[in-house]
């Protein structure tokens, strides 16, 4: 919908709201509150949040380097691929395609790459798309009955994709700057 139509929209909501009933003025004035709630601050929480769920995923995969900004836990070391890990890919995940010994590490290596690219906003998008994929894989896969768990994350990380990181990202940091030097 363009800008014209969503105002005229709203102009429609807001006659009809203040000619009707108590509950439907107070629905109408709730409604507009929740549509005042800023893009940057859902984005902001989209991508912290989606990151913590892939980056806690990868760091069950690694040994030797552990960082965990909620639980305060740090373990600052070289990280290598935990035994487990492999042993994940070869007993449970059973991915067609594509060997445990390199599927292992790959995941693991994208479950901290890009969520921490997610988490600062540097190339938010693609790396929201790459996790995307990631969602798909897991989904149809590894664990199909999980669908709505990972259709939680294929909305977070579609709403990142379409609608980009906010203002608190890197991302609109570099724009800023490549805007202001032209």
């Amino acid at each position: 919908m363009n800008t014209t139509a969503t105002s005229t929209a709203r102009a429609g909501q807001g006659r009809s709201a203040s000619s009707g009933s108590p509950i439907a003025r107070l629905i109408g004035r709730a409604v507009g509150q929740f549509e005042r709630i800023p893009h940057t601050l859902i984005a902001f929480v989209a991508r912290f949040s989606i990151a913590a769920v892939f980056w806690n995923s990868g760091q069950t995969k690694v040994q030797g380097f552990v960082l965990n900004l909620v639980s305060g836990e740090f373990e600052f070391g070289w990280p290598s691929l935990s035994d487990s890990a492999l042993a994940l890919f070869q007993d449970e995940y059973k991915l067609p395609f594509i060997p445990p010994e390199l599927a292992a590490p790959m995941a693991a290596t994208a479950e901290h790459v890009f969520p921490f690219l997610l988490l600062i906003g540097l190339g938010t998008r693609f790396s929201a798309l790459a996790l995307l994929g990631m969602t798909l894989v897991i989904q149809l896969f590894v664990y199909p009955g999980a669908y709505a768990t990972h259709g939680t994350w294929a909305a977070v990380l579609l709403y990142l994709i379409a609608r980009g990181p906010g203002l608190w990202s890197v991302d609109h940091w570099l724009a800023s700057r490549r805007a202001t030097a032209r």
